[in-house]
């Protein structure tokens, strides 16, 4: 509220009442707790918090869910590739088992070839 310069002591005082009362009738006019529209009000903001909760739920739950079978593919790639390793380390030592049998082979024969040689 404006104040002119000429205002003494009674004005402002009643301008001050004025104001009081003014805030008084809107506090007075503001709906009850009670009152149908609060209710209304005070339900839907609750029914909109209640969605909101179960929005956040279900979010977390796919999260949960993606990250559960991101691990699980993730332990299964491990696994393959672990499987592959272990054949092509087998497979390796197969390789080499079969090279050194044939080496052996080719000693003893070249060694029993020699021995015949010998008797003669």
């Amino acid at each position: 509220m404006k104040q002119s310069k000429g205002s003494d002591l009674v004005d402002r005082r009643k301008a001050a009442a004025e104001a009081k009362l003014q805030m008084l009738k809107k506090f007075k006019a503001a709906p009850k707790p009670d009152d149908p529209e609060v209710v209304a009000k005070r339900e839907e903001r609750k029914a909109i918090a209640e969605a909101r909760e179960a929005r956040r739920v279900e979010r977390e739950r796919v999260k949960r869910e993606t990250v559960e079978r991101e691990a699980a593919e993730k332990a299964a790639k491990i696994a393959a590739e672990e499987e592959a390793r272990n054949r092509a380390l087998k497979s390796a030592a197969d390789s080499i088992a079969v090279r050194d049998a044939e080496r052996k082979a080719e000693r003893d024969r070249k060694y029993a070839a020699r021995k015949a040689r010998q008797r003669r």
